[in-house]
């Protein structure tokens, strides 16, 4: 699985092939395909083996402090880590493939997306969070831009997860508002 995702950081995804990905870890292609029905499929195991430990969410008694971590662990995984880097082609290569879009939902997306809205219900359910609170809305305000500036290589300074945060969560707090604020594409 390594091997596949070094592949993808030196070539990108069209670069890597399941004869590359066997070559560089030194296995017979049938081997290759013994496990994996495509380099998609090894591509997923190999973010989601990677994610699994990398972007758990964290737990520290506070939703908002919770999702503050999870946000800069997601920075740094997309913008330093080579696992990252797998799931931004993956994100590329679903909006051209309908068998990788379903695929990645099914297996990382859908998954990864459970775990998060949960984190912000279990806000919600604290008192933490405003009742009111749309989930899906705020998600896709604090996880959007992020993603947006990983996809376009921008940088991405713990300031501004701190600012992201704090205008899609705490403001709603603060300001007693139900639902959250953020701007959709």
């Amino acid at each position: 699985m390594h091997a596949a995702d070094d592949l993808l950081v030196e070539r990108g995804f069209g670069g890597v092939t399941i004869e590359g990905i066997a070559a560089r870890a030194g296995v017979a292609k049938q081997t290759i395909y013994r496990w994996w029905a495509s380099k998609v499929e090894i591509l997923l195991d190999t973010l989601i083996d990677d994610a699994t430990c990398r972007l758990a969410i964290p737990d520290t008694g506070s939703t908002v402090e919770d999702v503050r971590r999870h946000l800069r662990n997601l920075a740094r995984f997309l913008t330093g880590d080579p696992a990252g880097k797998v799931l931004l082609a993956l994100l590329g290569e679903a909006q051209h493939d309908a068998a990788v879009a379903r695929s990645f939902h099914e297996r990382y997306l859908d998954p990864k997306r459970r775990q998060e809205r949960a984190l912000l219900q279990r806000g919600v359910a604290s008192g933490e969070l405003p009742p009111g609170l749309d989930v899906d809305a705020a998600l896709d305000a604090l996880c959007g831009p992020i993603l947006y500036r990983a996809l376009t290589g921008s940088r991405i300074p713990r300031a501004f997860i701190d600012r992201l945060v704090a205008d899609t969560l705490e403001r709603q707090v603060v300001g007693g508002q139900g639902g959250a604020r953020g701007a959709s594409c």
